[in-house]
C-alpha cells in the first residue's frame, strides 16, 4: 500500500504545473508545521525535531527557486522566505511552541495565497484558450 501511494506521489509531482507544484510544497509546509507544533504540545521532541527540519527544507526550496528579478514581489517574498527560515530554526532549537504557532499561522495565509494565485492563473489559461 505505502508503495503505491509513492508511485501515485511521485506521478502527481511529475506532472503537475509549476502552479501546483508551488501549491503542493506550501501544503506540505502546513502539514509538517502543524504535525510539529501538535508533537511540541505533546513534549515529542524528536517528531518535532523532524517535522520542523522537513519544513525548514521545504523553505529553502521555496527559497532557492524563486527568481527575485522577474517580479515586483520577489524580493519581498524572498525576505519573507528568509525569515520564516530563521524562526523554524529558533523554534525548533528552543522547542517553542509559540514560535512554531507563529510560523504556522504566516504559512497557512501565504498557503492560500499561493493557492488563490494558482487558480487565478488556470482560470486566465483557460479563458485565452477559450478565446
Amino acid at each position: 500500500m505505502n508503495q503505491q501511494h509513492n508511485a501515485y506521489l511521485d506521478a502527481s509531482v511529475l506532472t503537475a504545473s509549476p502552479a501546483r507544484l508551488l501549491v503542493m510544497l506550501c501544503d506540505r509546509l502546513v502539514l509538517d508545521l502543524t504535525r510539529g507544533l501538535d508533537a511540541q504540545r505533546r513534549g515529542d521532541l524528536g517528531t518535532a525535531h523532524r517535522e520542523l527540519l522537513h519544513a525548514q527544507e521545504i523553505v529553502l526550496e521555496l527559497r532557492s527557486s524563486l527568481r527575485t528579478d522577474d517580479w515586483e514581489g520577489g524580493p519581498g517574498l524572498a525576505s519573507l522566505y528568509d525569515f520564516l527560515h530563521l524562526e523554524l530554526v529558533r523554534a525548533n532549537v528552543t522547542k517553542d511552541a509559540g514560535v512554531t504557532e507563529g510560523c504556522l499561522g504566516l504559512v497557512t495565509d501565504l498557503a492560500a495565497t499561493w493557492r488563490q494565485a494558482a487558480m487565478q492563473t488556470v482560470a486566465q489559461t483557460t479563458t485565452a484558450q477559450a478565446v
